[in-house]
């Protein structure tokens, strides 16, 4: 039973897992843009919600109504008035950017809260837990999974139902033809990273509460989502779950073998699926 525990917590930590890995999705996806500042700025995220509930003495769970909104802001200026300047058929520009972004924030988050870990207080809600026969299963977990859940079918439902989704879907696939179309590509990407953002918010808040966060996370928290996003395949926003899910249940079934093997197991496990899959276990199929 202790193994089938050890299941369902990492079935639950994968929800964590794909809400870091969503955003970074949409963003390649829409514009092949690979992230290298995103698992800071899902820190940021996290010291955004902890100033706000600071400010006002509030639950983060009322911080996250106003970082949402905050997020997507920084993201859509943070493409018109930098990206989009390095965006073309190089892809290295964007990369060397967004690594520079990577080390600004650090350094800012650095000496504005020094490198002492700090912690989301969500009250009792933190503790509480709920038995499923002999299995306890935290309600915490539980409402991070089920909000990826939602997430995930949100963005699957703008990018696929929705004028702004259509959008989306043209400029990736044909930029000069949806420019020709009227598209303005600039604003599209813009939207696009405000979207990714606004998600990376909800990452950085439920990371927040879930453990203890310090300016130099953002790294580990990037390449538990690129390997979310490669297991379950590139473009597929349900794989992106599917891969957060294996992912965490491989490091709670190697940290139950060894508490050392944790991490070491899910990277062996992407490892491995990317040596027998390249393209993920789900790649995208448009329709």
């Amino acid at each position: 039973m202790d193994w089938v525990n050890a299941v369902v917590q990492g079935t639950l930590l994968g929800g964590l897992y794909a809400m870091f890995a969503a955003g970074l999705s949409l963003i390649f996806g829409v514009m092949r843009l690979v992230n290298i500042a995103h698992g800071d700025l899902i820190v940021l995220s996290a010291y955004v919600a902890l100033s706000g509930a600071m400010l006002l003495g509030v639950s983060p769970f009322v911080v996250l109504i106003l970082a949402v909104p905050v997020m997507a802001a920084f993201g859509y200026l943070l493409q018109r008035l930098v990206l989009n300047r390095t965006m073309g058929d190089d892809i290295l520009p964007p990369l060397l950017v967004t690594f520079g972004l990577s080390v600004i924030i650090q350094n800012a988050l650095l000496a504005a809260y020094s490198a002492d870990p700090q912690k989301l207080q969500a009250g009792a809600i933190e503790t509480a837990a709920f038995a499923i026969g002999p299995i306890t299963v935290g309600v915490m977990p539980v409402i991070v999974f089920a909000t990826a859940v939602a997430v995930i079918a949100g963005l699957q439902w703008v990018f696929y139902h929705t004028a702004l989704g259509r959008a989306f879907r043209a400029t990736s696939d044909r930029q000069d033809i949806a420019q020709l179309m009227g598209l303005n590509r600039a604003h599209v990407f813009g939207l696009a990273m405000a979207l990714s953002m606004a998600v990376t918010a909800v990452a950085g808040v439920f990371l927040g509460m879930r453990t203890s966060f310090d300016p130099a996370i953002g790294g580990s928290r990037l390449i538990f989502g690129f390997e979310a996003v490669i297991i379950g395949g590139l473009g597929n926003l349900w794989g992106t779950l599917a891969g957060g899910v294996i992912l965490g249940v491989a490091q709670t079934l190697g940290a139950k073998l060894h508490p050392g093997f944790q991490v070491l197991s899910g990277h062996v496990v992407f490892l491995f699926i990317l040596a027998v899959r390249p393209r993920g276990l789900f790649p995208r199929i448009d329709g």
